[in-house]
């Protein structure tokens, strides 16, 4: 060291500014420590406890509703591909198994099938689903019509009556019935119209 910073201090009142400027910079650290504590008082910590517990209620809350929507939409999805499944048909059969359940119908009502026709219609909005609507004619009694009509009601297709024109036959308990049928038709994977 040098010989003039040695000779500062020996001198008594250098010591003392060292002395009181410890001293001041204690106090000062003191009273910032006492005033306004490093991290907050214990009622800063509670009420910040309070309103982190406050939003973690709310979160979960918002969370469990959440996965209720999810499981929601996860049924619905489940229960829409069986109602698919089980009374849309596929497009290579929907002909064909249509048509033989309309004649099976008639015969078990007890009424004669006439002409019939039907026509594939694209669905807006859908790529896999195309909707086939089909009129037929047929000719029968009021009962006999009325009972097919039921077993149409009650057909494990998806079969929709648009229209049902029906003019009785002169002389004669017949009737003439013209029936509009919808029906919808879903589309395998890899299957092209």
């Amino acid at each position: 060291m040098p010989r003039s910073f040695r000779v500062a201090l020996k001198d008594p009142r250098v010591i003392m500014r060292g002395v009181i400027g410890v001293l001041l910079a204690a106090n000062l650290v003191a009273a910032v420590l006492a005033f306004k504590p490093f991290g907050g008082s214990a009622d800063d910590w509670r009420r910040q406890q309070a309103d982190l517990s406050r939003q973690l209620a709310q979160l979960q809350a918002r969370a469990a509703n959440a996965k209720r929507i999810v499981d929601k939409v996860e049924l619905a999805r489940r229960e829409g591909d069986d109602f698919l499944a089980k009374y849309f048909t596929g497009r290579r059969t929907t002909y064909s198994t249509v048509i033989e359940e309309l004649e099976h119908t008639a015969e078990q009502a007890g009424i004669k099938p006439r002409t019939r026709s039907a026509e594939l219609n694209a669905i807006e909005g859908s790529d896999t689903l195309e909707w086939m609507s089909i009129t037929a004619g047929y000719e029968g009694t009021y009962a006999s019509l009325e009972k097919f009509v039921n077993l149409l009601d009650k057909s494990p297709r998806f079969l929709i009556i648009e229209t049902m024109q029906a003019a009785p036959e002169q002389n004669s308990q017949m009737l003439n019935v013209t029936l509009k049928l919808d029906t919808f038709v879903k589309e395998a994977p890899g299957e092209t119209s």
